[in-house]
């Protein structure tokens, strides 16, 4: 029996490992096809999608793994990957009983630092 393979042409993966900033702009522009205006609406949407969850968060409504999760997603999305890591961190936190105040103080950290830099970039266009 032969097999046949075929060259597959694989999309490059996100860094495990963010880079030094808060946004990958590589995957932002991967995201956006490199259009300026769909970035920048992008990233303006998120800025304040972000805030807003967080605000909820911290009251530890019954529904937060949800909103931790709608936020992971959208971080994943433009590229804000320690926002995705410590809104994974609020899910897992929720869903073992583990330190959840924590978790969330650590995912508005992290949001704020995406929120600064999602400024200087909107700033800069």
């Amino acid at each position: 029996m032969s097999l046949n393979l075929e060259r597959l042409n694989w999309m490059p993966s996100p860094p495990l490992v963010p880079e030094d900033s808060a946004i990958d702009v590589q995957h932002l522009g991967r995201m956006t096809l490199g259009e300026a205006a769909l970035e920048a609406e992008v990233l303006a949407l998120f800025s304040a999608q972000s805030g807003e969850l967080v605000t909820r968060l911290k009251a530890i409504p019954p529904d937060a793994a949800a909103l931790a999760h709608t936020l992971k997603g959208s971080a994943r999305a433009i590229g804000a990957f320690r926002v995705a890591e410590a809104a994974l961190g609020v899910e897992a936190a929720m869903k073992n009983n583990g330190d959840i105040a924590g978790a969330i103080a650590l995912l508005q950290q992290t949001v704020e630092e995406a929120r600064a830099t999602i400024g200087r970039m909107l700033n800069r266009s």
